[in-house]
């Protein structure tokens, strides 16, 4: 019996090790893939510009002070980089507010998704995930065609005689934020609508049977149960939102820019490579910041509910 049990151990063995030889390859093509390009950009943060872009091999930290610092021209002394301090903080808030704004219209959506009969939430989630079918651009663009001075929304306002004349809403922050929300909207409802289909409406109505008021089964029934579907969703949108590109760029019109467009200015008219690879890195830690915090509440939530 324990020469035959040594027997299978060694078989299993064997083919555990003949199976992680063959994914061997593609393994290291995918980790390749993956941290490939990262490196290059973090060695690049610590080497110093060229002259005309690209990277001299010379060590230097330049491109990470320059990131919250910038240096005098004619004395040398450094002071705060109020530019990149105020992308940054609109950045930040900016993917704040929209993530507030899914919320806040993507919760009351899931929860009506959630409470339709079975036969027809299919339909409901498909209206939802329609957005997804079109191309980021295409679907900024259909934005910028409703509040741009000649737009829906203008002419709307001029036709009832609301207003005089048109309201500047594009290249504004108020129009990145709208689009935005009307971007990322479909990445919270998804989530909150798994939470949501997996919620025992018995406690709902059982709460109600002992007098709580809607807002008590709300804030003490329903938000506690379906707390991992907002973190997620959260997440999920607070991420793309930050290092958003294509949004600013053409909602903002180059006057409020983001990361993003911080990002691709340094790599091209600014010519400074270290420094657009040290505020990418930066970018990506703020994003992993952001992942432990999930990653965090989600095990808490996971043990609790344990």
């Amino acid at each position: 019996m324990t020469d035959a049990a040594g027997t299978i151990e060694a078989e299993q063995s064997r083919d555990i090790r003949k199976r992680w030889l063959l994914s061997l390859p593609a393994l290291l093509i995918i980790l390749a893939a993956a941290t490939g390009p990262l490196l290059i950009v973090l060695v690049y943060s610590f080497l110093a510009p060229g002259p005309y872009g690209d990277v001299q091999w010379l060590a230097s930290l330049d491109g990470w002070i320059s990131v919250v610092m910038e240096k005098d021209i004619f004395d040398g002394t450094f002071s705060l980089a109020d530019a990149h301090v105020s992308i940054f903080m609109r950045s930040v808030v900016l993917s704040l507010v929209t993530t507030v704004l899914t919320l806040l219209v993507g919760f009351p959506t899931a929860y009506f998704i959630a409470t339709r009969p079975e036969k027809t939430r299919e339909l409901w989630l498909f209206l939802i995930t329609i957005p997804f079918w079109t191309n980021l651009l295409i679907r900024t663009f259909a934005i910028l065609e409703v509040i741009r001075n000649e737009g829906l929304v203008n002419g709307l306002l001029l036709k009832f005689g609301l207003i005089a004349k048109p309201i500047q809403m594009l290249f504004t922050d108020g129009a990145i934020l709208t689009g935005m929300v009307y971007v990322y909207l479909p990445l919270m409802v998804l989530p909150l609508y798994a939470s949501m289909e997996k919620l025992d409406f018995r406690l709902v109505e059982a709460g109600y049977d002992l007098y709580a008021t809607p807002f008590k089964v709300l804030r003490r029934i329903i938000i506690p149960l379906v707390k991992p579907g907002i973190i997620a969703g959260s997440i999920l949108v607070f991420i793309p939102a930050l290092g958003a590109y294509v949004t600013p760029s053409i909602l903002g019109g180059g006057k409020n820019m983001m990361l993003g467009n911080l990002i691709e200015l340094q790599f091209g008219q600014g010519r400074n490579w270290p420094l657009g690879s040290a505020l990418s890195i930066t970018l990506m830690l703020i994003v992993m910041v952001a992942l432990l915090v999930y990653v965090r509440n989600a095990g808490s939530q996971g043990s609790r509910h344990g």
